[in-house]
């Protein structure tokens, strides 16, 4: 593919190479609907400096909007990179997209480039269907994914902000986050660093995740009473309670028992009378 280099003059706005247009830098606006939350500076820096020795390669893809002006459909880092260059105009394919269009083609040439990461893949998802109000099967049918890797990467979205941080730092992956999900929020920080020490693949981290599981559900099941046997004299008030409710009881079923107490220095003596009659 043909190059493009810096132009310093132009006798127009805009001009065709190759039905590749080349488009001042001051009239292409960024998408509203670019997923990526995060620009690597020294990534871009590298970009920046084989963009002024090479050019750029591969157009950007644009769409023209009502005022004149361009959108920026795909490409926001060669972009940002030509900008730190100084480049003044950069090649554009111009498509005929409506907003929508455009924003799903945004999500998809950062996802079949592999730009993004999971988290932003699914903030980018969710932007998509929360503002054309698409359902996820909708959303799926248009990115070319399962409605069940939707769901999945829309899981992701309820880990806070703190864990949101704490998976990518440690570099987990996409399963591995998911299965993170599954542990009470104050738990998960923990899981994550033992899971980045361990090494834990991610096979080894959803068997971690299930034995932290039960270890939780262990805790919380109620411990049984321990009675102390070196000291009969510490239970005698739990079988005096039971004689009173066996009395208690029996006058309950139609029985006229009575119950009588004495008690000395040396004991405590009860008497129960149960008629015959």
């Amino acid at each position: 593919m043909m190059l493009f280099q810096k132009q310093t003059e132009r006798s127009q706005s805009e001009q065709v190479l190759n039905n590749v247009l080349s488009i001042p830098i001051g009239q292409i606006r960024p998408n509203p609907a670019q997923p990526r939350a995060y620009f690597d500076d020294y990534a871009l820096t590298q970009l920046a400096v084989s963009i002024q020795q090479n050019g750029i390669m591969q157009p950007l893809i644009v769409r023209k909007t009502e005022d004149g002006g361009y959108q920026l459909i795909a490409g926001e880092r060669r972009l940002r990179a030509a900008k730190l260059v100084n480049f003044e105009y950069v090649p554009c394919i111009v498509l005929e997209k409506e907003d929508r269009e455009s924003a799903v083609l945004a999500i998809l040439e950062n996802i079949q480039r592999a730009d993004l990461n999971y988290l932003e893949e699914a903030a980018a998802i969710k932007k998509l269907i929360d503002h054309y109000g698409l359902t996820q099967e909708e959303a799926a049918s248009k990115l070319g994914i399962a409605q069940s890797t939707v769901a999945n990467k829309l899981r992701l979205l309820r880990l806070s902000d703190k864990d949101k941080e704490s998976v990518l730092k440690y570099g987990l992956n996409e399963r591995q986050a998911r299965a993170v999900l599954r542990l009470p929020e104050e738990k998960r920080e923990g899981a994550v660093r033992e899971i980045y020490i361990k090494r834990l693949n991610t096979a080894q981290t959803d068997d971690y995740v299930e034995a932290l599981l039960v270890q939780l559900e262990e805790a919380l099941m109620p411990k049984p009473k321990i009675i102390n046997r070196t000291n009969p004299l510490n239970t005698i008030g739990l079988y005096i309670n039971s004689f009173t409710k066996t009395v208690e009881a029996m006058r309950s079923a139609g029985i006229n028992c009575d119950m009588m107490k004495r008690k000395t220095d040396e004991c405590i003596e009860y008497t129960v009378r149960i008629p015959l009659k």
